[in-house]
């Protein structure tokens, strides 16, 4: 099972070991700011954390990991305390390492496999993750890449969201001269309109497109490809010899219950967009408001509902979470559904609505369930 030469502890021992918990600010503290939730490992608390992988001779956790990052060897040098040498390791297969220690669903991807996992609780690789990217990033580590020569290729992204900024890193550390076009006026995608800053905070998003600009990446903001400029133009006109889309989620479903054109009614993606890319929060200041009553109910439990239910409640507004499904069928991250829980949000499960009713001035004012 474990291809473990280390020193100190048998594979049995570190297996027995406790999971190092992650220190949270308090859900009565945390509901009333936007700051980031966990307030992350020490270098001790890291290493320790690390020294639970036993070094599985056939490591599913690097299977588990949709980019294929090999976990067990920077696991092994974290524990060392080599935290520059992990993050190389990491930025070997993945540019985005402090955003996915953070938002990535571990406990139904690579954790879920840990052989650790079986008899304790399974290594927490995305909390050292995002502890060895954010030490790196704190310690202003060397984050800059070798790059190839000169190609004399021209690559245009579309988009800047998380596709889109791995695929301007890969192509550039490969010698391609590489322009991104974002439609709106800052990058980041769906890291910066769709995730709350007290999951993933804006500086985090920030230093990796500062990174890609400096390794010679071009950003050109405002400008939304198919109006300003065509992909014939692009080719054509502007000299690109190839083009990557990246262009992020298209338009949401709906339920397509009555009620649900009356006004307070909100798809997840427009509700997080107005509040965390247009600061709708802070009207009048910043000019796009957004109408939120003193109750707020959000259908379904997946991460993004977790994220309105938060933001929500931050907001002040007194939350409630219908899930036509049961607790144990939330398709949430297990950390966020359990977060929400500690901020005091109200969930009613095995709850589908079936209507949306109105006032007579045409703004939501109650719903219909089917239970």
């Amino acid at each position: 099972m474990a291809n473990d030469k280390r020193p100190g502890p048998s594979a049995k021992e570190r297996m027995a070991k406790p999971r190092n918990k992650m220190p949270l600010h308090s859900a009565e503290e945390r509901i009333r700011h936007f700051n980031e939730v966990p307030t992350g490992y020490s270098l001790e608390q890291a290493m320790d954390e690390a020294s639970r992988c036993i070094q599985c001779k056939k490591p599913d956790c690097i299977g588990g990991c949709p980019v294929g990052i090999n976990i067990p060897e920077f696991l092994l040098k974290l524990e060392s305390g080599d935290v520059a040498g992990a993050a190389k390791t990491i930025r070997q297969s993945n540019f985005l390492p402090a955003a996915c220690g953070r938002v990535c669903p571990q406990d139904k991807q690579c954790e879920a496999v840990c052989i650790v996992g079986k008899k304790n609780d399974s290594v927490g690789i995305g909390n050292l993750e995002r502890f060895v990217a954010d030490y790196e990033r704190e310690h202003d580590l060397d984050r800059m890449p070798e790059i190839a020569p000169d190609t004399g290729k021209r690559i245009a992204v579309i988009g800047s969201g998380p596709a889109g900024m791995t695929a301007a890193y890969e192509l550039r550390v490969r010698g391609h001269d590489v322009t991104i076009f974002e439609a709106f006026h800052r990058g980041g995608g769906v890291m910066v309109y769709g995730i709350p800053r007290f999951r993933l905070p804006l500086e985090i998003i920030d230093e990796d497109l500062k990174l890609l600009e400096d390794m010679g990446v071009e950003i050109v903001y405002d400008m939304i490809i198919g109006r300003t400029l065509s992909l014939d133009d692009l080719l054509e006109t502007e000299g690109f010899d190839s083009i990557f889309i990246a262009s992020g989620a298209g338009l949401p479903k709906m339920l397509g219950v009555p009620g649900e054109n009356l006004n307070g009614v909100y798809s997840a993606n427009e509700y997080l967009t107005r509040i965390y890319l247009m600061h709708a929060n802070y009207f009048p200041e910043h000019p796009t408001p957004i109408y939120q009553g003193k109750k707020l109910a959000v259908i379904g439990a997946g991460n993004t509902a977790m994220d309105v239910l938060r933001t929500g409640k931050r907001l002040g507004a007194e939350v409630t979470c219908y899930y036509r499904r049961s607790h144990e069928e939330a398709p949430a991250r297990s950390e966020e559904l359990e977060h929400a829980e500690q901020e005091f949000i109200d969930f009613k499960w095995l709850s589908s609505p079936i209507e949306f009713i109105g006032d007579e001035k045409g703004f939501v004012k109650a719903i219909k369930c089917d239970v």
